[in-house]
């Protein structure tokens, strides 16, 4: 994450998010595949890393391999076709508020603390022993003698797929393929996300 200056001199938490050139390798349509969607690929990778099966893929294109494909549901047969380059400004141009979907910060295997932010049992009195950061009774009983599903426990926590709703297109950069947007999207610094307008 970074910060700029806002036109009223406030300093903007900002995510700087390199969206582009994505080529477009495969126009699906309702008649041939049962449903109209463009498929983009991006992040150029070398030849070795590709199976046989995408290089010709790619090839069919016009394209060197990429490293991530990633489909979008609509009808874009008239408007795209097999190779088109599309860049940060033809999309995100005129766009206030995209949408960011990626996978979250894995974190392990966590506590009740962390993970759903529980106070842990309290005080050490009355023969408490190291039991501050434990989640307490579970709730059953002689029935229904097991704990239910959903119960909120220790466990996995992160590596999930988080889809963060209207964050702001702060600045749009041509030039580099940029984009700024307000706030901070999920995932490690340089992994994949996928923003939809």
């Amino acid at each position: 994450m970074t910060s700029v200056f806002g036109a009223d001199g406030k300093n903007i938490p900002c995510t700087v998010i390199e969206a582009g050139p994505c080529v477009v390798t495969q126009i699906r349509t309702v008649e041939k595949d049962g449903y109209a969607a463009v498929q983009l690929a991006y992040d150029e990778t070398s030849e070795k890393h590709a199976s046989k099966a995408l290089k010709g893929h790619f090839e069919k294109a016009g394209t060197t391999p990429k490293r991530k494909l990633v489909e979008f549901e609509a009808d874009f047969a008239q408007e795209l076709k097999l190779g088109d380059v599309l860049t940060v400004a033809d999309i995100f141009a005129n766009v206030p508020f995209i949408d960011v979907v990626g996978t979250s910060k894995g974190k392990g295997f966590q506590g009740v603390v962390k993970r759903h932010g529980f106070a842990g049992v309290g005080g050490t009195t009355h023969g408490q022993d190291n039991r501050l950061r434990h989640p307490g009774s579970l709730g059953a009983s002689s029935w229904p003698s097991r704990v239910f599903k959903g119960m909120r426990m220790a466990g996995h926590m992160g590596n999930e797929r988080v889809k963060v709703f209207n964050l702001e297109v702060v600045k749009v950069m041509p030039e580099n393929n940029l984009l700024v947007v307000k706030g901070s999207v999920p995932g490690a610094k340089g992994s994949y996300v996928i923003l939809e307008d």
